[in-house]
């Protein structure tokens, strides 16, 4: 839900972050996209599906220490005023990681961004933030439709690879060079 009249400048990332300080937001979520502030308000499959990707791989990092999940954490480029995202599960490799940002958001983006569609949310806004978070630094985004227990995987200049959960085929998200070794079916992401 956007909070921002048509008509009204964009906002920067400074006017943001006195935005999300006033007391009335502190058990909001909110995002800078573009400019405008969006509230997210995540439905509990939303919440379920983000708990078994972010468990999934912070158990695979436990064996294999190459990184860290984070769920939720906001993300953002230096040199851009106008956006502060909210991926719902991000994985950052050890060779990126910066200090753990414990105030504000994190100076770049992670390596995968995962963002799961609400019912709010629109196709086109998350094959965006896709794009966004690629064409500034991320290395993979799944995107994931519930209804459809579909997954949209995009890695730079490659074609969007389509994985899907159905009685005629079971896909396995695979971690590739992101994650190497990672493997998870997307049967098990999907709440029944």
């Amino acid at each position: 839900m956007a909070l921002q009249h048509p008509q009204t400048k964009p906002h920067t990332i400074e006017e943001f972050e006195q935005f999300i300080s006033l007391p009335e937001n502190a058990d909001r979520r909110f995002e800078l996209i573009d400019g405008e502030i969006v509230e997210n308000v995540p439905t509990e499959e939303h919440g379920v599906i983000v708990s078994i990707i972010s468990g999934e791989i912070y158990a695979f990092l436990k064996k294999n220490p190459i990184g860290r999940v984070a769920v939720e954490a906001r993300y953002r480029n230096p040199e851009d005023r106008h956006n502060s995202r909210i991926p719902d599960v991000a994985f950052t490799s050890a060779e990126r990681a910066l200090p753990v940002t414990r105030n504000g958001a994190v100076p770049q983006m992670p390596d995968l961004a995962v963002e799961i569609k609400s019912p709010d949310d629109s196709v086109k806004l998350l094959r965006a933030k896709a794009a966004y978070y690629l064409a500034n630094g991320a290395r993979m985004v799944w995107v994931i439709f519930p209804e459809l227990r579909l997954v949209e995987v995009y890695q730079p200049d490659a074609d969007v690879l389509l994985l899907i959960d159905s009685e005629l085929r079971q896909d396995t998200l695979d971690g590739a060079e992101v994650l190497p070794g990672f493997l998870l079916p997307l049967q098990d992401i999907f709440p029944a």
